[in-house]
């Protein structure tokens, strides 16, 4: 059993995998520990309810509320588990274009203003073509292309200003989010779609099923009850394995990863590598633009138009997504839905005990500065240590005859 374990972790992807588990564990760990000692010190609460918040943060998405004597009770939540797919859509495709643009060697900061964009562009496809006119289903695909399009032209620009200017893309990406910010708050500032029909939603936009516009959810609604899950997630989830085929497969993802190794030699073997890096980037804008059109088609929510003054989380959130899986796009399916199920957590511990959701803010915070040391705990995991370099043994014969020489030169 210890030789399958010891083939098994000198495998990079093992290793890297357990990485993974090993900073998610020590995340867990760090947040019921925060939760003892806020618990302890709080005059306001018994061993009880520290006991409560403990086995929240390690299993908030199974629980299903508080019995008639109080206590909590756990098991299959459906409404829980389908909230989780749902908020898991965005941050699978806003992880899988961090990941992209990090196996190409660049730093996507910019999902947060492709994101918006790709918001502009859904909503106002979704909310201007009549579907008296035109079918719902094609209303739908044209919001979600329109999307994806305004994502990648946004998130080309920073890539064509790295390509051609050699600016750093972290700059670029930082510039080109605030100014996604305002120029979206002034589209949607004296627009027609505007929420005018409920009282006190006049900051809103109307939400795409007010033109009957939104993702089907075929059954999705009866297997997860109350919850706002749809068929979106089934689509992030074949973009995230076309990715991976993508990035794996093909001659044009293998040229992108080979300039994101080393983007001289990629030119020197004849690879465009500035073609290569505005390609990497309007990939990277595509999915993230990609991550609000299925967000926002969900029919069920709301766009809170004035953005000016902040930037959506979600776009930021694809970063520790993307590095706890090690920019794998199969890997992003896994931790966008971990992520997604410490956000229940956290309204779980806010809704049934008498600590807040920033638990598992500190609890994700943990979790990706961990994920920056993954390279040191890869070689933990792989037993390496340093050892100081011995000069090679000299064999017994050889030590003879050298000896001998020696004599007879003394003599």
């Amino acid at each position: 059993m210890k030789e399958k374990w010891n083939h098994l972790m000198k495998k990079d992807g093992a290793k890297t995998v357990a990485a993974s588990v090993i900073s998610i564990l020590i995340g867990l760990l760090v947040g019921c520990i925060i939760v003892i000692i806020t618990g302890l010190t709080s005059g306001n609460m018994d061993s009880a309810s520290v006991w409560d918040g403990v086995r929240l943060v390690l299993g908030g998405i199974l629980s299903t509320g508080r019995d008639a004597s109080g206590s909590l009770t756990f098991g299959f939540n459906p409404t829980n588990v389908g909230n989780m797919l749902f908020r898991a859509t965005p941050l699978i495709l806003t992880g899988l274009s961090v990941a992209v643009a990090f196996k190409t060697g660049l730093f996507n900061i910019g999902a947060p203003g492709q994101y918006l964009m790709g918001t502009a562009a859904t909503l106002i496809t979704a909310l201007s073509i009549p579907t008296s006119a035109v079918p719902s289903p094609i209303v739908w695909l044209l919001a979600f292309l329109a999307g994806v399009l305004a994502g990648a032209l946004w998130g080309a620009i920073p890539g064509l200003v790295k390509a051609l200017l050699n600016i750093n893309e972290v700059l670029a990406c930082i510039m080109t989010n605030w100014i996604a910010a305002n120029l979206v708050t002034w589209i949607f500032d004296n627009s027609v779609w505007r929420n005018l029909e409920e009282y006190g939603k006049t900051n809103y936009i109307y939400k795409t099923s007010h033109n009957g516009v939104e993702t089907a959810r075929a059954g999705l609604d009866a297997l997860f009850p109350g919850s706002q899950v749809n068929w979106g997630f089934g689509i992030a989830v074949v973009i995230a394995i076309l990715v991976y085929v993508f990035m794996t497969k093909t001659t044009m993802g293998y040229e992108l990863m080979a300039c994101g190794s080393n983007r001289h030699a990629a030119r020197y073997a004849g690879v465009s590598d500035r073609r290569n890096i505005v390609l990497s980037m309007a990939i990277a804008g595509a999915l993230s633009g990609a991550a609000a059109a299925l967000y926002y088609l969900s029919g069920n929510t709301e766009f809170y138009w004035q953005t000016y003054q902040s930037l959506p989380a979600t776009g930021f959130n694809g970063i520790p997504v993307a590095l706890l899986a090690a920019s794998n796009p199969i890997g992003v399916i896994f931790t966008g839905c971990f992520m997604s199920m410490l956000n229940i957590v956290g309204q779980q511990l806010t809704s049934l005990t008498a600590f807040n959701e920033y638990i598992t803010d500190v609890i994700i915070a943990t979790i990706v500065y961990l994920s920056a040391f993954s390279l040191v705990i890869k070689l933990w995991l792989s037993g390496r240590k340093k050892h100081k370099v011995q000069p090679p043994a000299v064999p017994a014969a050889s030590a003879a005859d050298g000896k001998a020489e020696k004599g007879g030169e003394d003599a």
